[in-house]
């Protein structure tokens, strides 16, 4: 498995079908809930993932300040089912905050979070600035990590 890192244009159309087709797999399927997954963001960003079997088993959506929120952001995390338990949700979290930080510079960085993920993005240091909320019938929360 390797990592892979890209900007939008980067992407092989075959790429960008997997990622797509893994993230409505994720927050489509798995989480019952129908939205415009696709949402015009991707063409900004950075697409950082990791490969096993041709399949995306690890992927985050890296946005530049000004696309999301003010600050960079993080988003669309997820692990693949089958690959969940091995550690790579905090390898794709280390690999994304090292990008904003080193190569973009920027200090801060926001993310709205699943509710119950509070924990595991405190891990990195984030912490919650908004109360809880229902975002398509999910529980979140905005958090921000300021170095």
């Amino acid at each position: 498995m390797s990592w892979k890192l890209k900007s939008f244009n980067e992407l092989s159309t075959t790429e960008l079908y997997r990622i797509l087709k893994e993230r409505t797999q994720v927050f489509v399927v798995e989480q019952h809930c129908p939205y415009l997954e696709v949402d015009g963001k991707d063409l900004h960003s950075y697409h950082l993932y990791k490969e096993e079997n041709g399949e995306v088993a690890a992927y985050s959506r890296i946005l530049p300040a000004g696309i999301s929120y003010e600050e960079a952001s993080i988003g669309r995390v997820f692990v693949k089912r089958e690959y969940r338990g091995r550690g790579l949700a905090g390898e794709l979290m280390k690999k994304g905050l090292d990008f904003i930080q080193h190569e973009w510079e920027e200090k801060t960085v926001k993310i709205q979070a699943q509710e119950y993920l509070r924990e595991f993005y405190g891990s990195f240091g984030f912490e919650a600035v908004t109360d809880t909320y229902l975002d398509d019938g999910i529980p979140h929360i905005d958090m921000i990590l300021r170095k």
